[in-house]
């Protein structure tokens, strides 16, 4: 099953953190995700402010329907920063790729 197609799972903790040789695995299938300290992150810049924030608001709608929240950053007007982990282990667990995945199937005006 394709990661867009799962839904994330509760995590409270007790769940260990991915490891390596399934982080690389997970990552090859969400285009343009990286790894950075530990955690997934991805940029989108779009052509207007609008379009940044219909993004920003489309993934804070999935986030909530999913019960997994990234950290997210909107700067210079037309970028919007992804970082995401799970908290709750301090490193990498199914549901961030999963919502890395869900993120990147939203639609998308005006990316530059």
């Amino acid at each position: 099953m394709a990661l867009a197609e799962k839904k994330c799972g509760p995590c409270e903790g007790g769940v260990p953190k991915l490891k390596k040789a399934e982080i690389g695995k997970l990552l090859r299938e969400i285009h343009g995700w990286k790894l950075k300290t530990g955690k997934l992150t991805r940029t989108y810049v779009f052509k207007n402010f609008l379009s940044a924030m219909e993004l920003l608001n489309r993934a804070a709608q999935l986030a909530e329907a999913e019960g997994h929240h990234p950290d997210f950053r909107v700067y210079s007007w037309n970028k919007v920063d992804f970082t995401i982990f799970t908290h709750a282990i301090g490193g990498l667990s199914e549901n961030d790729f999963i919502l890395a995945a869900k993120i990147e199937a939203l639609p998308k005006k005006l990316l530059v």
